[in-house]
């Protein structure tokens, strides 16, 4: 048996999706980094072991131009072009490349930290036990990372947490009990099926139990063809301790699988005879257990109210989303749900300890009420988290900073780190001195400014409201429909203020017009509407239900819109009402409309601004290739800059919803919107132009190139889209030595 120290600038314990995230940002900030793990693979819940779905602030598309960016985003991204059809084994190897990519990271497979040497509200060390190698290891770090779920480590160290349900008075929460008790969302495993072609018999275990004398069959949703995570509700414990318990939990759950496999082969309700069970869990994937307590603590009101704090570092937009304490085996709904309007913020304060003051926290372990909790629980919005914690814990030791300090003295220093690692955050505005790009003006080839989309694919009729988002800068004045009429007939058009810049609703009425319509087909009509905002942002149109009308569809959209339908929802759905009642419609595609004047795809928003849609889609796009084949953005500095560092980021269709494994196939593997080929381009003076980089069969969102140039102006020459028709560009960032 060897004793080993192990000594780096940070400690990351636990290697799901928070703890990958929180490595790979420290170690890009130039930290060294030791990732512990206790599992042989990476991924937590997410790894082939457990199987669940990475769901984020898309909420399945419930949430618009919300997918996660970032390492989360880079992520989604890669297993997208590696894995579109959603291997677990496949996404297992996509997390541990990313981490092997990072030099500075240190990887500790098969380690259970055990041990905490902790005193005067500070961790010395933490040991652990490498199974398989028999080695002891000890961690030795100035800062530790608790990205473990359970929260085992800071528990140790001795910091505040609470377990279970608070009382409603006192964080004043309805969605919270009278009475606080110590539940908790239960855990859950998962099984595989598949077809043999051939008839396979199923003799159950002795164990297994019969759901027929349970209200399984009648409360949930089983069918033949469903596999891993569509069966999220087979979930058990959370009236035990998840924890101590989890031994007892993982066995009732196996039972579980292996009745509901029994009931699937063996009741005759299904077409099932040549179905096998391939895979099934045997890790319990644990939804909740201890919430540490930091500077503040994130409340059903933060969530709902989307409150904008000055220390916001990620954000998330999974509906609050809690499940009855009895599991599967409870008579009520599987879950029950409550979206904000749109993706909310989550702030630095809720990621430290507030009485060990060297532990950062990243996962569901964060400061959060029990209600909270039930959206930043799920992983893609923990990844977020730990790419936070990550960035703030090299931003905090570089400066001699405490966590404390950077959240509430100095958080101008994270948030210029943040917005040049490109996070995953919303609403802040690239102001960093050290980006030259800031200084320079900003020309191109081609904007486009008066928007259409003109080409028909066909007619959706006006049975039901429909709604579209349409970016203005600085003002809508009127807008035109390609519309058929069966007979004479009055258009009403509303406009609506979503109210918040991530908010995709029509949440605030602002005014109406009638508009007449003579009977005919592809008749372009003007919709006289009259919008100016105080600042650039989205208005929602809203065409309202006329049978007699049919609008005319086109294959695609432009950037930034999207379109819903109005319905009625069933009484049993357990959406809240805002979501119930707007349906997305046609997906990456859209209506024949054309636009007026519009600022909203100007050059200029490469530079500043924010990297991402939020109040309008933020980026440049050029004019249609047919028009403009080779389009190009340039940077001109009045002075010679020079150049150490470019970043190149692109459009990466944040209203695309990814995901690891198999819930849904996009029809690509390659975001279109993502420029394939593009060549940098540098001169000083009246020099000719040079080339400094050339990308081919790029797929990523971004790209930095590191250069050594002396320059007057910077060019970006898009040669070829991954399948769009416009060449767009999100920022362009340059820094020198």
């Amino acid at each position: 048996m060897q004793q080993l120290d192990v000594r780096t600038d940070l400690t990351v314990i636990g290697g799901g999706l928070a703890g990958i995230c929180a490595a790979i940002a420290a170690a890009r900030q130039g930290s060294t980094v030791a990732l512990v793990q206790n599992r042989p693979v990476l991924g937590g819940n997410s790894s082939s072991e457990v199987r669940v779905w990475v769901c984020g602030a898309t909420a399945h598309g419930v949430q618009h131009f919300a997918r996660e960016t970032g390492i989360m985003g880079e992520l989604f991204v890669e297993n997208q072009y590696r894995n579109p059809e959603g291997n677990p084994y496949y996404w297992d190897l996509v997390l541990l490349e990313a981490v092997r990519a990072e030099p500075r990271i240190s990887l500790f497979l098969n380690t259970d930290v055990r041990t905490v040497d902790a005193a005067d509200g500070m961790i010395r060390s933490v040991t652990g036990w490498q199974m398989g190698s028999e080695k002891e290891i000890r961690f030795v770090s100035p800062v530790y990372a608790d990205c473990s779920g359970d929260g085992l480590v800071g528990y140790l160290a001795g910091a505040d947490f609470t377990t279970g349900r608070e009382p409603r008075s006192l964080y004043d929460e309805s969605w919270a009990p009278e009475v606080p008790d110590g539940n908790t969302l239960g855990s859950t495993i998962l099984f595989y099926s598949k077809d043999t072609g051939s008839p396979v018999r199923f003799v159950p275990p002795s164990f297994a139990r019969d759901i027929d004398e349970t209200a399984i069959p009648s409360r949930r949703i089983i069918r033949s063809d469903l596999n891993g995570c569509a069966y999220w509700w087979i979930e058990w414990g959370g009236e035990l301790d998840v924890v101590d318990d989890n031994e007892r939990i993982r066995d009732e759950l196996q039972a579980v699988v292996y009745g509901i496999w029994d009931y699937i082969k063996n009741s005759g309700r299904f077409d099932a005879e040549t179905l096998t069970l391939e895979w099934i869990g045997s890790v319990p994937g644990k939804r909740e257990y201890r919430r540490f307590l930091g500077d503040h603590v994130l409340t059903q009101h933060d969530v709902l109210r989307q409150t904008l704090f000055e220390d916001r570092v990620a954000f998330g937009g999974w509906s609050i989303d809690l499940h009855p304490p009895g599991g599967v085996y409870s008579s009520e709904r599987g879950s029950k749900h409550w979206h904000p309007d749109g993706n909310y913020h989550i702030p630095l304060r809720s990621l430290y300890s507030r009485n060990v003051s060297n532990l950062w926290m990243a996962g569901r372990n964060i400061s959060a009420s029990h209600v909270a909790f039930g959206t930043t629980r799920v992983m893609a919005t923990c990844a977020v988290l730990g790419e936070a914690v990550g960035i703030a814990s090299a931003v905090a030791s570089r400066n001699g900073l405490s966590p404390r300090e950077l959240a509430t003295e100095r958080f101008e220093v994270m948030r210029r780190a943040m917005q040049r690692a490109d996070a995953s955050v919303l609403g802040v505005v690239d102001e960093d001195p050290a980006n030259l790009a800031l200084q320079a003006t900003v020309t191109a080839s081609s904007t486009l400014t008066c928007p259409a989309v003109e080409v028909s694919s066909g007619t959706l009729p006006l049975d039901s409201d429909v709604a579209m988002v349409v970016p203005v800068d600085p003002a809508l004045d009127g807008l035109q429909l390609l519309v058929d009429a069966a007979h004479d007939a009055v258009l009403t058009v509303e406009l609506h203020d979503p109210l918040k810049p991530q908010n995709y609703l029509p949440l605030a009425y602002v005014d109406s017009r009638s508009v007449p319509v003579t009977a005919g087909e592809k008749r372009w009509i003007d919709v006289p509407v009259d919008y100016r905002p105080d600042r650039p942002g989205n208005v929602i149109v809203v065409l309202k239900q006329n049978p007699d009308i049919s609008v005319h569809t086109a294959a695609t959209a432009l950037p930034g819109m999207i379109f819903f339908a109005h319905r009625d929802p069933a009484p049993d759905e357990q959406w809240t009402e805002q979501f119930r009642s707007w349906k997305h419609i046609l997906p990456r595609a859209g209506l024949c409309l054309r636009l007026g004047d519009t600022s909203a795809y100007a050059a200029s928003n490469v530079i500043g601004g924010y990297s991402r849609p939020y109040g309008g889609p933020q980026l440049w796009s050029s004019e249609d290739l047919a028009w403009d084949p080779e389009p190009w953005i340039q940077l001109t500095w009045p002075t010679p800059v020079e150049l150490a560092e470019i970043v190149v980021i692109l459009d990466a269709d944040v209203e695309e919803d990814l995901i690891n494994l198999h819930h849904h196939r996009t029809p690509f593997d390659v975001l279109p919107t993502l420029l394939n080929t593009y060549i940098l381009e540098a001169r000083n003076g009246s020099a000719d132009w040079q080339p400094i980089a050339t990308v081919e069969a790029n797929h990523h969102r971004t790209n930095r190139h590191h250069v050594s140039v002396t320059a007057t102006a910077l060019r970006l020459k898009a040669l070829k889209t991954n399948g769009t028709r416009r060449a767009h560009v999100v920022s362009l960032r340059t820094y020198g030595t």
